[in-house]
């Protein structure tokens, strides 16, 4: 007999401004709350932007040479983070029900799809007491995903970044999470060689279907337009 697989939506937006996707986000919340769809995985790469969640201090002007980058305080859980090319944002849009209303829980299971999607690529990754995130093995463990959600009718937003091909210099212009901005690592250095967004791309999406047990329908969505799904 086949197990029942729940159906969910996949999202791949491509490259697109943070305050876009972050709109989309609560209106994915509240349409997911009254059951109008089912889950949703946003998968997004952003241009440069800084973001301070809920424990947030004073905002300040960030600045490399030539470059203005913008600050949004929004309500996720933690404190500033950088987004830009080369990171793998994904926002769990997902109906907590049941025993799957632990927050805690949820956590550890962002971390876990991060930790089997690097051990697809052959980097071993671990959690670390105390620092939500996933982070490298050995002697001197570096950060290579990031992990906020918010929650609002039990329905989650934000979500996580994965450093695939990230410049990390961007990271030295803030404390990411409150450490040092040498601290981030991003799967390139750690393999020494160039890894493909779209693979990530790919094996978030079989590790996401795996852990959930769910598939997934890919979607087609702009500016105004409401939600289609087109393929598996």
């Amino acid at each position: 007999m086949n197990e029942l697989r729940k159906e969910d939506w996949l999202l791949d937006l491509g490259t697109r401004e943070y305050t876009e996707v972050w709109k989309l986000q609560k209106e994915l919340v509240e349409r997911r709350f009254h059951d109008e769809i089912p889950d949703v995985l946003i998968l997004v790469e952003h241009p440069h932007v800084i973001t301070w969640g809920r424990k947030r201090s004073v905002v300040s002007s960030f600045r490399v040479p030539h470059v203005s980058i913008p600050v949004h305080e929004v309500e996720r859980g933690g404190e500033v983070t950088y987004h830009g090319p080369g990171q793998l944002v994904g926002y769990p849009i997902r109906k907590l029900e049941g025993e799957q209303r632990d927050l805690h829980r949820y956590l550890r299971d962002l971390e876990e799809l991060i930790i089997q999607t690097l051990d697809d690529f052959g980097i071993a990754a671990q959690r670390r007491a105390g620092a939500t995130g996933v982070w490298t093995m050995g002697p001197l463990p570096h950060k290579i995903a990031s992990i906020g959600v918010a929650v609002r009718h039990w329905v989650t937003y934000h979500g996580f970044a994965l450093n695939v091909c990230t410049d990390l210099r961007y990271f030295q212009m803030i404390s990411p999470c409150g450490f040092d901005g040498s601290i981030m690592t991003s799967m390139d250095r750690e393999l020494g060689k160039t890894v493909s967004l779209e693979d990530v791309k790919g094996r978030v999406r079989a590790r996401y279907e795996e852990s959930l047990r769910c598939s997934m329908s890919r979607l087609h969505w702009s500016v105004g337009v409401d939600l289609h799904p087109i393929c598996r």
